[in-house]
This record gives structure tokens, sequence and C-alpha cells, in this order.
């Protein structure tokens, strides 16, 4: 049996990157789920790689609290049930100092942010003692990288607003975790041409000398997700190399 037999989940975000490496890795330990997404036509193709007998997808606006409380729907029509939530859709954006834009600093507020806390109140209802939420941070929340404050206040809201969910939802025996991944080999990035500018750059900073992959990012999520961690509540689990903990282990630093 695998880790995840006999659940449901719901996977926001799940057409690429560490989205769909997590609903990869639930249905082969044992998970139904159901993924959303902006672009039907990678919805579709993400849901034919993972079967149809073990996957839907769910076409949405993560800003949207109607599209998640279909995408809950959706779960419970197709698969009877919701076990696990993973709020994983979120985006970037460059917000600095003297040359943002409203729009732009308000989006990335309203799909990170907002977009999580209404994920979790569609499913609510339908969520059991032994239920698990695992909602995707960052390691930026605290890393003071200059030209993302709308990112990095996003991703600290998403911290605290784990702990007020604990505060409500451990009396119901369900628990709320945090994920903070560093930098990862995502779509996110953009082009190839963009990932590896960043990959050149990021590498130095990080004590591992590598970006993480979705895959390992994945496993972290699995553990959070799964009865092999019934008793963390209220975790905040850094997957970045080192980066958070240990900066001056990286690599810019030892090199001199």
């Amino acid at each position: 049996m695998g880790k995840l037999t006999g659940k449901v989940a719901l996977i926001t975000g799940g057409s690429s990157g560490i989205g769909f490496s997590t609903a990869k890795l639930f249905v082969a330990e044992g998970a139904k789920v159901v993924i959303t997404g902006r672009n039907q036509a990678a919805l579709d193709a993400s849901v034919e790689e993972l079967g149809l007998a073990n996957a839907r997808g769910v076409q949405a606006d993560a800003s949207d609290p109607t599209s998640a409380q279909q995408a809950v729907e959706a779960a419970v029509e197709a698969f009877g049930g919701l076990d696990v939530v993973f709020a994983n859709a979120g985006i970037t954006g460059h917000t600095p100092l003297g040359n943002t834009e409203l729009s732009t600093f308000e989006q990335v507020l309203k799909i990170n942010v907002t977009g999580v806390f209404f994920t979790v109140q569609a499913a609510l209802p339908h969520l059991k003692s032994g239920a698990s939420i695992v909602l995707n941070g960052s390691v930026l929340a605290k890393a003071g990288s200059p030209g993302w404050s709308a990112y990095a206040a996003s991703k600290a809201a998403v911290n605290s607003m784990a702990r007020v969910m604990v505060a409500e939802l451990a009396p119901l025996g369900i628990r709320v975790n945090t994920l903070m991944p560093g930098a990862t080999r995502t779509p996110i990035w953009g082009t190839p041409e963009g990932l590896a500018q960043m990959e050149s750059v990021l590498t130095n900073s990080i004590p591992f000398n590598r970006l993480g992959e979705p895959e390992e990012i994945a496993k972290v999520a699995l553990f959070l997700a799964s009865d092999d961690s019934s008793y963390v509540q209220g975790a905040e689990i850094s997957v970045d190399g080192g980066a958070g903990s240990s900066p001056f282990g990286a690599p810019i630093y030892l090199k001199n």
C-alpha cells in the first residue's frame, strides 16, 4: 500500500512544476488527485499523464473563490471526498520600490494570499479529522531579496495565516503545515534561457551549489500530506539546500 492509499487530494497549480511533480508522486502513492491550472491544454495533458482513473483537471483562476469551490466540488463528485489540500498555486512578480504599478502588487497578493485562504475555506466542509492542509510558502519571505516586496509579503502572509489556521483547525484534528521551497527548477522562471540566467546567479547563494528539483519538494509535500507526519502541526519546513539556514556556507563566500 502507498502512503496515500484511499485518500483524495486537491492540488492547486497542479499542471506544472512543483504542483505536477507532487500530483505524480501522490498518485504513485495511491491517491486520487484533482489539479487546477489556468491553461486548459496543459491541464488536459497533465491529467492524461496521471491517468483519468486517478486524476481530474479543473481550469481555475487561483484568485477566484468560485474557482476554488468548483475544484473542491469536482474532487468530491469524482472521488467521493477530500483528505489533502496542497495550496500550491502562486505567481511571482517583480515589484521594485519606485517602479511598481498598483495592479501588479495587488495581483500577487490576490493570488498568493487571498487565493490560498479561499481554497482552504472551500475545502473545509469536506475535511475530517486526520486531514492535512499543506501551504506553499517560500524562503523569500525572510530573505530580503531586492525588488520582491509583494512576493515576499505574500509568502510571509502565508506563514502567518497558517498559524491562525492551526489554532482554528487543530481542535478538529486537521493539520496545517507550510512548505518553504528555495530556488527550484520550475517554469516559474519563464523561458529556459531565463532559468539558465537565474541558475548561474542563484546557485552561488546555495550551500548545495545547485537548484532544487520539483521532485525533491514533492517528497516533503508527501510527508506532510501522509500519516507519517501525524503529529506535525504548524511546521515551516525549508527545502532550500541550506540557503536559509546557513547563507555563509554558500559558494559565493567559500570561494574567498
